[in-house]
């Protein structure tokens, strides 16, 4: 064969992978409206920066016939690219072919990318769509999920994963997408569940859809396995851009840094009057972080579960930021089980990553009850103290209001190791809010008192001159200052500068064992 007949070969067979499955099953697959594996490179990457990897792999399966179903690619498309000039890693599951299955191949040619993104340093992107297991090939196929698994924990914390789910992802294939750090899921045809409608109905005699029971909107709001919900697919490859933007690309680079459009000094003049005379009317923490960020950009994850507290990414003169903030306008702002872990599980990607925390707290304790309690909002509570205490980046805490009991001391307190801790006027550092605080103090001088109610008033009076205010904390020195709210921005970022060069570490260890 002629050196030019070799080079016709090599463009058809370049062809046959690009094909997939072939066009019916690319028909097939928009007709669900659904994109293809390349389709999704395409629009996720920069374009003419792909370079794929393992493009003729086929399976080496002859089990019940799978001798006569062997594709150029093995179901998946691997390889690297950029995303805003910044190199990652990509796998994408084509359904086209065999159902984007899992064989021994399809693993390994993921493993492949899942180690060079270790060595090289650059974020992992998966984007899901497959039946599961290739159930012809066995153990094979059960070997492979675990190879792919190891390597997820192996990558965690070193570079950053993210899941993206166009399609089925189900039984032990849910495991690797639980282990990365994101996982967007869209409302047209997303679903995770480690055992399906069918199943549920044999063995619980239960009847559920698939929406309800794996759907993203559940994920996204009820399990908090989604951090987030698009609308369709292309929304999510253009969030995944977004959210490549605010990261590093491993945990030995610093927090990503532009240059600013916004006026680090300006003033956020609304903000000194955000906080309501009554202490018992909620306000919208939102506006308080649009106020101070940069162009009143947020990227907020997890917004639709345990919405009681805030977390996400921001600029501030220019350089990426996490938010932490309680949210008044949800169950008080109070701290339950899911605010907790929702809350913990961001501060440690942010400490994996060297990016500088900010809290902005209001926050009147933890939430009681008995439900908060069987359920181990002991246990789950302290996730968020240990992930705070144990985190070493840059963090600075606003006291906005309340800041009463256990939850002061879990959302970055001084005694956290807080490096930088600013309170406004209006804030309240106490053990509990004033009446419960009464009532406990002067319960004999309650029961005895002629006129209870005016008693009560008059000492919720006199406990609220001694604690509704930042002095009696800032005369101890567990507040730096007190601040005008409309100074907050430029505050922060002055602090964010004096603290770049932070050097903090933990005690030598292999690791902690943090509540789980």
């Amino acid at each position: 064969m002629s050196n030019l007949a070799k080079i016709k070969e090599l463009r058809e067979k370049r062809t046959e992978t690009r094909l997939g499955g072939g066009e019916k099953r690319i028909e097939a697959q928009h007709k669900k409206g659904k994109l293809t594996a390349r389709e999704r490179l395409n629009i996720l990457l920069d374009p003419d920066s792909f370079e794929e990897f393992d493009a003729f792999v086929k399976h080496q399966c002859t089990n019940l016939g799978m001798e006569k179903q062997r594709f150029l690619g093995d179901g998946v498309v691997t390889g690297c690219g950029t995303i805003d000039g910044k190199l990652v890693y990509v796998y994408a599951q084509d359904f086209t072919v065999v159902g984007g299955s899992l064989s021994k191949t399809h693993s390994a040619k993921i493993c492949k990318i899942m180690d060079l993104a270790m060595k090289v340093g650059a974020p992992l992107i998966g984007l899901n769509d497959s039946g599961g297991a290739r159930v012809q090939e066995g153990v094979d196929a059960l070997a492979g999920y675990a190879d792919i698994f190891l390597r997820n924990v192996m990558a965690s914390g070193v570079v950053p994963q993210i899941s993206a789910i166009m399609g089925p992802c189900a039984g032990g294939a849910v495991y690797s997408p639980a282990i990365t750090d994101f996982i967007i899921m869209n409302k047209q045809s997303s679903y995770m569940f480690v055992t399906g409608p069918k199943v549920v109905k044999t063995v619980l005699n239960e009847d559920i859809t698939t929406e309800n029971l794996g759907g993203a909107l559940m994920h996204a709001s009820k399990s908090g396995v989604a951090q987030f919900v698009t609308e369709d697919e292309e929304e999510t490859l253009q969030l995944i851009r977004q959210l490549i933007d605010y990261i590093p690309s491993n945990n030995m680079e610093g927090p990503s840094v532009k240059a600013s459009t916004d006026i680090a000094e300006r003033n956020c003049d609304e903000l000194n009057e955000i906080i309501p005379e009554n202490a018992h009317k909620p306000y919208d923490i939102l506006d308080v972080i649009e106020s101070i960020v940069d162009n009143g950009e947020f990227l907020e994850i997890a917004r639709n579960f345990a919405q009681n507290i805030v977390v996400g990414f921001c600029r501030m003169n220019g350089q990426s930021v996490g938010i932490v903030a309680n949210q008044p306008k949800f169950l008080a702002g109070v701290l339950d089980i899911n605010a907790s872990v929702k809350a913990a599980r961001f501060v440690r990607f942010c400490d994996s990553f060297n990016i500088p925390l900010v809290v902005l707290e209001d926050v009147p304790g933890f939430l009681p009850g008995s439900n908060q309690e069987w359920n181990g909002i002991i246990r789950h509570g302290a996730k968020l103290l240990y992930a705070f205490a144990e985190a070493t980046v840059p963090k600075i805490t606003v006291i906005l209001r309340k800041a009463y009991g256990g939850a002061y001391c879990v959302m970055n307190s001084r005694h956290m190791r807080a490096d930088m801790v600013y309170a406004w006027p209006s804030s309240e550092i106490a053990v509990m809010g004033p009446k419960g605080a009464v009532e406990i103090i002067f319960r004999k001088d309650v029961a005895e008192a002629e006129d209870k109610e005016k008693f009560v008033a008059a000492k919720i009076k006199e406990y609220k001159e001694k604690f509704a205010n930042p002095y009696l904390a800032a005369e101890k020195g567990y507040i730096d200052d007190v601040i005008e709210p409309a100074d907050t921005r430029f505050r922060i970022i002055r602090a964010l500068e004096m603290l770049a060069n932070k050097k903090d570490s933990n005690p030598p260890r292999k690791h902690g064992n943090i509540p789980l």
